[in-house]
Protein backbone atom coordinates (compact mmCIF):
# COMPACT_ATOMS: atom_id res chain seq x y z
CA UNK A 1 0.00 0.00 0.00
CA UNK A 2 1.50 3.32 -1.34
CA UNK A 3 -1.30 5.54 -1.79
CA UNK A 4 -4.52 6.76 -0.66
CA UNK A 5 -7.69 7.87 -2.63
CA UNK A 6 -10.10 10.48 -1.08
CA UNK A 7 -13.42 9.52 -3.38
CA UNK A 8 -17.43 10.94 -3.00
CA UNK A 9 -18.76 7.37 -1.60
CA UNK A 10 -21.89 9.14 -2.15
CA UNK A 11 -21.87 9.33 -6.33
CA UNK A 12 -22.68 6.62 -8.72
CA UNK A 13 -19.30 7.36 -10.93
CA UNK A 14 -17.43 7.80 -8.78
CA UNK A 15 -17.90 4.72 -6.34
CA UNK A 16 -18.19 2.84 -10.10
CA UNK A 17 -14.87 3.75 -11.02
CA UNK A 18 -13.63 3.32 -7.16
CA UNK A 19 -14.71 -0.48 -7.33
CA UNK A 20 -12.99 -0.89 -10.92
CA UNK A 21 -9.64 0.23 -9.90
CA UNK A 22 -10.20 -2.18 -6.59
CA UNK A 23 -10.62 -4.60 -8.88
CA UNK A 24 -7.11 -3.72 -11.01
CA UNK A 25 -5.35 -3.41 -7.98
CA UNK A 26 -6.30 -5.45 -5.33
CA UNK A 27 -5.36 -3.14 -2.63
CA UNK A 28 -1.93 -3.98 -3.77
CA UNK A 29 -1.26 -0.14 -4.36
CA UNK A 30 -4.28 2.04 -3.33
CA UNK A 31 -6.64 1.93 0.03
CA UNK A 32 -9.22 4.36 0.15
CA UNK A 33 -11.52 6.60 2.04
CA UNK A 34 -14.43 8.49 1.41
CA UNK A 35 -15.51 12.03 1.45
CA UNK A 36 -17.94 11.54 4.20
CA UNK A 37 -15.34 9.85 6.78
CA UNK A 38 -14.36 13.31 8.23
CA UNK A 39 -12.78 11.98 11.17
CA UNK A 40 -10.17 9.97 8.52
CA UNK A 41 -9.92 13.25 6.45
CA UNK A 42 -8.64 14.78 9.67
CA UNK A 43 -5.64 12.73 9.90
CA UNK A 44 -4.33 14.93 7.03
CA UNK A 45 -6.13 17.90 7.56
CA UNK A 46 -8.54 17.73 4.78
CA UNK A 47 -11.80 19.75 5.00
CA UNK A 48 -15.06 19.07 3.22
CA UNK A 49 -14.53 22.18 1.60
CA UNK A 50 -11.21 20.71 0.20
CA UNK A 51 -13.39 17.62 -0.92
CA UNK A 52 -15.39 20.07 -3.33
CA UNK A 53 -12.35 20.47 -5.43
CA UNK A 54 -12.13 16.44 -6.23
CA UNK A 55 -10.71 13.13 -5.54
CA UNK A 56 -7.21 13.46 -3.81
CA UNK A 57 -5.15 11.17 -4.01
CA UNK A 58 -1.96 11.16 -1.43
CA UNK A 59 1.18 9.25 -0.78
CA UNK A 60 1.31 7.31 2.03
CA UNK A 61 5.03 7.59 2.47
CA UNK A 62 5.20 11.63 1.97
CA UNK A 63 1.50 13.03 3.17
CA UNK A 64 2.19 16.12 2.19
CA UNK A 65 2.75 15.13 -1.62
CA UNK A 66 -1.13 15.15 -2.73
CA UNK A 67 -2.67 15.91 -6.23
CA UNK A 68 -6.47 16.50 -6.67
CA UNK A 69 -9.04 16.59 -9.16
CA UNK A 70 -7.87 15.93 -12.73
CA UNK A 71 -3.98 15.50 -11.32
CA UNK A 72 -5.27 12.78 -9.03
CA UNK A 73 -6.78 10.92 -11.82
CA UNK A 74 -3.54 11.58 -14.09
CA UNK A 75 -1.54 10.11 -11.37
CA UNK A 76 -4.11 6.85 -10.44
CA UNK A 77 -3.58 5.99 -14.12
CA UNK A 78 0.08 6.87 -14.38
CA UNK A 79 0.52 4.63 -11.92
CA UNK A 80 -0.96 1.55 -12.63
CA UNK A 81 0.94 -0.96 -14.92
CA UNK A 82 1.77 -0.09 -18.51
CA UNK A 83 -0.54 3.14 -17.22
CA UNK A 84 2.28 6.02 -17.33
CA UNK A 85 2.42 5.45 -21.24
CA UNK A 86 -1.15 6.86 -21.86
CA UNK A 87 -0.82 9.34 -19.54
CA UNK A 88 2.41 10.33 -21.34
CA UNK A 89 0.84 10.28 -24.94
CA UNK A 90 -2.40 12.08 -23.47
CA UNK A 91 -0.09 14.83 -21.83
CA UNK A 92 2.25 15.06 -25.01
CA UNK A 93 -1.12 16.30 -27.10
CA UNK A 94 -1.26 20.18 -27.02
CA UNK A 95 -4.42 21.49 -25.43
CA UNK A 96 -5.18 17.60 -23.96
CA UNK A 97 -4.35 18.98 -20.19
CA UNK A 98 -6.60 21.92 -20.51
CA UNK A 99 -9.53 20.36 -22.20
CA UNK A 100 -9.01 17.02 -19.59
CA UNK A 101 -8.91 19.82 -16.63
CA UNK A 102 -11.90 21.10 -17.93
CA UNK A 103 -14.12 18.08 -18.50
CA UNK A 104 -12.69 16.25 -15.40
CA UNK A 105 -14.68 20.09 -13.08
CA UNK A 106 -17.94 19.53 -15.28
CA UNK A 107 -18.41 16.29 -14.29
CA UNK A 108 -17.53 17.20 -10.84
CA UNK A 109 -19.81 19.69 -10.48
CA UNK A 110 -22.57 17.71 -12.46
CA UNK A 111 -21.76 14.70 -10.70
CA UNK A 112 -25.30 13.72 -8.99
CA UNK A 113 -26.94 15.16 -11.84
CA UNK A 114 -25.12 13.13 -14.46
CA UNK A 115 -24.83 10.07 -12.83
CA UNK A 116 -27.02 10.16 -9.33
CA UNK A 117 -26.65 9.71 -6.06
CA UNK A 118 -26.42 6.64 -3.75
CA UNK A 119 -28.68 6.11 -0.61
CA UNK A 120 -25.56 4.93 0.81
CA UNK A 121 -21.57 5.83 1.01
CA UNK A 122 -19.73 3.49 -0.41
CA UNK A 123 -17.00 1.70 1.55
CA UNK A 124 -14.67 -0.11 0.18
CA UNK A 125 -12.41 -3.14 1.01
CA UNK A 126 -9.83 -1.97 0.88
CA UNK A 127 -9.99 1.09 3.34
CA UNK A 128 -7.24 3.01 4.80
CA UNK A 129 -7.16 1.83 7.81
CA UNK A 130 -7.83 -1.28 7.81
CA UNK A 131 -11.21 -1.41 10.00
CA UNK A 132 -13.53 -1.33 7.15
CA UNK A 133 -16.99 -0.28 8.14
CA UNK A 134 -18.88 -2.88 5.13
CA UNK A 135 -22.25 -3.67 4.81
CA UNK A 136 -23.62 -1.08 2.74
CA UNK A 137 -21.70 -1.65 -0.18
CA UNK A 138 -24.49 -2.47 -2.51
Amino acid sequence: MNYYVIYDGNCNLCVTLVQLLENLDQGKLFRYAPMQDEETLQQWGITPQACEQGMILIDANAPERRWQGSDAAEEIGRLLPMGSVFVEAYRALPGMKWVGDRFYEQIRDNRYTLFGKRGSTYQSAYCVDGSCKTGNNS
